[in-house]
């Protein structure tokens, strides 16, 4: 009969929940009968069989599912509503189940065992009004909120209220359609995203990750209403609240949460710490991050956060009470709050506690991963993300890419960004995956620094300096790197360099805010202050040192220079495609094929190599190829006489080989330019201007003279021309020439098809001991090139200043020299004369190989004579001296002036006597 009690009844109650469910009813229940309706299903809550249309609906369900439980109290209600979504459980059961659970969700009376376990908790905690008309106080909703807000305060609820008040909220977030506010105003967006997906929890999680924008957009409304069921619900403080993310969970709650009670908040923890891990699986991945968006966004929900932090959060950043929100105060504004106070330091003012920082900071590791996990991140910066981020979709990859493009960002997202980053460079720890990659190196290397509580950009220093191990893997590498170059963007991105430096840099580069840029100014600063030998040097030692270790990083790295990278991308790709940018190897390549550059470049990489010969220890490569050889040789040696150390001990038995290779290379360019040898330029900063000003006078900045000064010097050399000081220069560097062919730039210029030609065989040499110089010397009748001819008697003029400058023929005279020369000092071609001189005496007995060469020597200067004739008074006595006929050449010269003085003597002077009268007048 439709017009039985039961039934009757049934049919109001589905009128008052539809009621509730929209937003504009057809048929409104009037007060009285809804007030009716409810207390009448308040007293059938006790026992089910007074409730007649469930109990004919459940009938054979109840059989089926709760046939041992005893009716009474409300047990058969709950056993039938925990088996609701059972594959067995009949609609028509089901459907009245879910009219019941619609009328506890609007009076929690309805449900006799949860009214009667809290009800002195309701009483104690001021949670109902009993003499008042049922209104929101009555709200299942309105008492889980003020029972979890006594609970989070630290105040006592009875464990069977506890209990009742988990399977409510688990009821809630099992179903959506027991919330009419989700039914309103997510309507829409379930019938368009989520339709078919009503059992078990999967709607809600399927409309949040709609919220999340993986599905789609959704309403504010919406939004709003999920935000508010899942405070109601509160399932950060028992993950099996969300029985979704319970059944998705399960097995990586066994293998990497089994230490962790059941039930206990630090689940949620403990899973997101174990997010894109191995141990992960997808489907929890994707359920906990759609409940961690919303936790996000209200730091109350994170249970733990809340204890811990509730009276800072109350002291510094005015919040309200658990149950009470603002709407004045934007998703995230409390934990965003929280974390700039927990980097503060003591000077800054006002801290967090401990307790509550390590929280803060824990959570922000987590959260750090998935920008949508920060709510103030995502909101500022929507439109960046769409426009410069859209592909970018893998884990961590969004964020990273804002730090690509910061310069590009709207004013509110680079802010944000640039805080992020800011606390990054402190607390490198907050890179939860780079973390990850990273862990092999930082427990072989930097475990130590690690291990502090507080960071302070120690970790992140140490993974730097670690990067090129061997232990290192691709990914940390990577990450590592970009960090770096995300640093370059803005001096206060290392932490370290920004607490050393801020004062000076405020004083010295103000308004200056790239990184390189401040580096440069203050190494300008530094400079300036050493060369001008200032009293008090203007910027401070702590951060001298500092930028020491700033200017030592940007080295290694060819992008970590900005201005040189813009100024070689080109020739990068054309010349050093397939070269790694670590461990300088672009920087060298680019060095390697310096001629063929683009004349920008080219200028860049000139002032660079200036730069680093002024002060070898920015030479990254020389540094890390010769680590241990200046450990041997050169502990003591300052930073800027570190390649003069190690040129001075090149061929030691003990120096290794690729040491050696990278001292030669270096000399080699030193040669090309008397700017880059610095201890040259300061010897000779008097003699370069004197002998070589009209090639200065063609010379352009930034780019190499091709070794002309240099060559100019050494002829000034060999005519004895140049001060000590520059002359002793000069005499080492045309030994090393001699020795190697490769350090005279001008003789491998001009003899470049010679040497190919005449002294291949020499020229592949491994070991370079002068052969290819021998070679030419040889060969010098063959030589067709005016200028190569040329350079080849400028070395023979400089073998006659000096013997040491002619290795072969010296090491074939060393013991001639020893016997009959012991006594000559060397320089200034006196050795050499000693030598022609004993050649000369019949008495000496010189040794073959010696004579051999010194015959061969006055052959190639009796050549040379004639080629080239005598430049001045002091090339044409050498030329004399070293004649074959020179006892004959002096012997005319002689009479010729006792001829003169004959003469003079016997017709007086030329010139006529003037009187003493005129000269005194």
């Amino acid at each position: 009969d439709a017009h039985s009690q039961g039934e009757v009844v049934a049919c109001l109650e589905k009128g008052l929940v539809k009621e509730a469910e929209e937003t504009d009813p057809r048929i409104q229940v009037s007060d009285e009968c809804k007030k009716a309706i409810l207390r009448v299903a308040e007293l059938s809550s006790d026992d089910f069989h007074l409730d007649r249309h469930l109990y004919f609906a459940c009938r054979d369900d109840r059989e089926r599912f709760c046939e041992n439980t005893q009716a009474g109290e409300g047990r058969v209600y709950k056993c039938l509503f925990n088996h609701k979504f059972e594959e067995s459980m009949s609609e028509k059961c089901r459907d009245a189940l879910t009219t019941r659970q619609k009328l506890i969700a609007q009076d929690y009376k309805v449900s006799y065992s949860l009214a009667k376990s809290c009800k002195s908790d309701l009483k104690k905690y001021r949670c109902n009004v009993e003499n008042l008309p049922r209104s929101r106080e009555a709200r299942l909703s309105y008492l889980l909120m003020c029972l979890e807000s006594a609970v989070h305060r630290g105040r006592q609820v009875s464990s069977e209220c506890q209990g009742e008040m988990l399977d409510y909220r688990r009821m809630l977030m099992e179903d959506f359609s027991l919330s009419p506010e989700i039914i309103l105003s997510c309507r829409g967006e379930i019938e368009h995203h989520c339709s078919g997906l009503h059992r078990k929890g999967r709607t809600l999680h399927c409309l949040m990750k709609v919220v999340r924008g993986e599905k789609g957009n959704v309403g504010p409304n919406c939004q709003q209403a999920l935000q508010t069921l899942i405070q109601e619900t509160d399932p950060g403080a028992d993950y099996r609240i969300d029985r979704a993310l319970n059944e998705a969970c399960e097995s990586v709650i066994q293998t990497a949460c089994k230490h962790i009670r059941s039930g206990d908040p630090m689940i949620l923890s403990c899973l997101m710490e174990h997010l894109y891990t191995e141990k992960m699986v997808e489907d929890c991945e994707h359920r906990l991050l759609e409940l961690q968006y919303f936790i996000s966004r209200d730091w109350k929900l994170d249970t733990v956060l809340y204890r811990k932090c509730q009276g800072d959060a109350s002291r510094l950043c005015h919040t309200h009470g658990w149950n009470e929100t603002s709407e004045l105060m934007p998703p995230g504004a409390v934990f965003s709050c929280l974390y700039r106070h927990a980097y503060r330091t003591e000077e800054q003012g006002r801290r967090l506690s401990r307790e509550c920082r390590a929280e803060v900071q824990r959570i922000l590791h987590q959260r750090a991963m998935d920008v949508k996990l920060d709510p103030v991140l995502q909101d500022k910066c929507m439109i960046d993300l769409g426009k410069w981020c859209s592909e970018k979709t893998e884990t961590g990859q969004e964020l990273e890419c804002l730090q690509d493009h910061l310069d590009d960002l709207v004013s509110d997202c680079r802010d944000i960004v640039g805080n992020l980053t800011e606390l990054e460079s402190e607390d490198i720890q907050i890179e939860a995956l780079l973390m990850r990659a990273c862990e092999p190196i930082i427990q072989t290397f930097c475990h130590e620094v690690a291990d502090n509580q507080i960071d302070s950009g120690d970790l992140m220093e140490c993974l730097i300096q670690n990067k090129h191990q061997k232990e290192m893997n691709e990914k940390c590498a990577i990450g590592v790197t970009h960090f770096q170059l995300v640093q370059m963007k803005d001096f206060r991105f290392s932490y370290k360099f920004k607490m050393a430096c801020k004062e000076d840099v405020l004083k010295l580069c103000p308004n200056i805010k790239k990184k390189v840029d401040v580096v440069i100014c203050l190494s300008t600063t530094v400079r300036n202050d050493t060369l001008q030998d200032a009293k008090e040097h203007r910027v401070s030692l702590k951060c001298r040192k500092q930028l020491r270790v700033e200017e030592l990083e940007m080295t290694e790295d060819i992008r970590l220079e900005p201005e040189l990278y813009e100024a070689c991308k080109s020739d990068i790709k054309n010349y050093c495609q397939n070269v790694p940018y670590g461990n300088a190897q672009i920087i060298e390549c680019l060095k390697e094929i310096k001629k063929q550059l683009s004349t920008r470049c080219h200028q860049k990489v000139f002032k660079l190599q200036e730069t680093e010969m002024m002060d070898p220890e920015l030479d990254y490569t020389l540094m890390r190829v010769c680590k241990q050889m200046i450990k041997r040789f050169c502990p003591e040696a300052d930073s800027k006489n570190m390649l003069q150390c190690l040129k001075q001990n090149k061929n030691s038995e003990v120096m290794d080989p690729k040491c050696k290779q990278m001292i030669t290379k270096r000399q080699i360019t030193q040669n090309t330019d008397y700017r880059l040898n610095p201890v040259l330029r300061k010897a000779c900063k008097a003699d370069i201007p004197k002998f070589c000003q009209n090639i200065l006078n063609r010379a352009k900045d930034d780019t190499e003279l091709e070794g002309q000064v240099i060559s100019c010097l050494k002829l000034k050399y060999a005519d004895q021309r140049l001060s000590p000081d520059c002359e002793d220069q000069i005499r080492v560097i045309i030994q090393e020439s001699a020795l190697d062919y490769r350090l005279d730039p001008q003789l491998q210029m001009h003899c470049s098809d010679e040497i190919s030609s005449l002294c291949a065989e020499e020229a592949a040499a491994q070991e370079q001991t002068g052969q290819v110089e021998e070679c030419l010397k040889v060969n010098l009748l063959k030589i067709k090139t005016e200028m190569c001819k040329k350079e080849v008697l400028n070395m023979l003029k400089e073998s006659k200043a000096d013997i040491f400058v002619d290795p072969v023929l010296h090491t074939a005279c060393a013991l001639d020299i020893k016997h009959h020369c012991a006594a000559i000092p060397p320089g200034r071609g006196r050795q050499m004369s000693c030598l022609m001189e004993a050649l000369e005496d019949k008495r000496v007995r010189l040794q073959p190989e010696c004579k051999k060469r010194l015959n061969d020597r006055i052959e190639m200067w009796s050549y040379a004579a004639k080629v080239a004739p005598a430049e001045g008074f002091s090339d044409l006595a050498m030329q004399v001296m070293t004649s074959p006929s020179k006892n004959y050449i002096l012997s005319v010269i002689t009479v010729g002036i006792c001829v003169l003085f004959l003469i003079g003597l016997m017709c007086g002077r030329i010139t006529k006597r003037v009187t003493r009268e005129l000269k005194d007048r």
